[in-house]
């Protein structure tokens, strides 16, 4: 009689330890938001992700509508009202139209320390907050979190960027900010993540990509298009032998926390185009995680 007591007055408490910990996630409305890189978008789901891409990941939602790409001028400083500002009122627009509770943001590249300064400055903007309250993580896929020295080439003119400086959009303020000793700068005065600064409000979770790989005759090398994968095996010379073309491993994994390299899932490794669309089970890497 006693031990069924016992027993009884234990599963109780064990039921309350459940509904107190578990509600919010059995009630949440989650929902992800996809925040794209360099460039100023007006259609990024379909010209920088690509649908596909985007298609797969949402199918990880318990209500696949739920989620928002996003739409910005990412060529200019990320504190600016087209950047961080733009990026924090479709953000808001999401989660209240939503109701949702519960968000995910998946971000590619520049889009990383967009969204870092909005993590890192809450009183810079009243909105920020209240995004901030409801984001669950950040996956930072191929962040520059460190810069590139890609940015520093183009930035000094050389012959980088009559040859391929259209993968960073020549000298916008958003490459010049990309530059290394100017992420050093920003990363040690004004965003949370990195060594020896404040951790992020919410986790920062980087998926990096470890190399390049445009072989005519592999037919891996034109998932994301051939030629923009030949275009960053070019782009690769100025970087480490760990890099995605564009970014260096280290920058990539210089913010947050690692949570995933490309060979620790693929056989494949991913460029840094590539890690923006449906290649080599990214997107259900991403999926899983929603």
């Amino acid at each position: 009689m006693f031990s069924r007591m016992l027993l009884g007055k234990l599963m109780r408490q064990l039921s309350l330890v459940f509904l107190f910990c578990c509600t919010p996630f059995l009630f949440a409305n989650t929902g992800v938001a996809f925040v794209h890189g360099t460039g100023s978008q007006t259609d990024a789901r379909n010209d920088y992700w690509t649908a596909e891409m985007i298609d797969s990941v949402r199918q990880g939602l318990p209500n696949a509508n739920n989620y928002t790409v996003i739409n910005c001028n990412f060529d200019k400083f990320m504190w600016e009202s087209a950047a961080a500002g733009c990026l924090a009122g479709q953000l808001l627009d999401f989660i209240n139209s939503k109701g949702i509770t519960d968000l995910v943001v998946i971000t590619h590249s520049n889009g990383g320390n967009v969204m870092r300064w909005i993590l890192s400055n809450p009183t810079f903007d009243a909105r920020y907050p209240q995004i901030i309250s409801k984001i669950r993580w950040v996956n930072a896929v191929a962040a520059s979190s460190l810069g590139t020295p890609l940015a520093d080439a183009a930035v000094a003119g050389n012959i980088f960027e009559q040859a391929v400086g259209w993968l960073l959009g020549y000298t916008s303020d958003a490459v010049k900010q990309q530059q290394v000793s100017w992420m050093a700068f920003y990363n040690a005065n004004y965003l949370y993540g990195t060594s020896g600064r404040p951790a992020t409000p919410v986790g920062f979770y980087s998926l990096i990509g470890t190399d390049v790989e445009s072989s005519p005759f592999d037919p891996d090398s034109y998932c994301g298009g051939y030629t923009l994968n030949v275009g960053l095996e070019v782009t690769q010379e100025w970087l480490d032998n760990c890099s995605d073309g564009f970014l260096d491993c280290s920058s990539q994994a210089g913010a947050g926390q690692v949570w995933l390299y490309d060979t620790q899932f693929s056989s494949e490794p991913l460029s840094h185009n590539q890690s923006r669309r449906k290649c080599f089970g990214v997107d259900v890497i991403l999926r899983n995680d929603l």
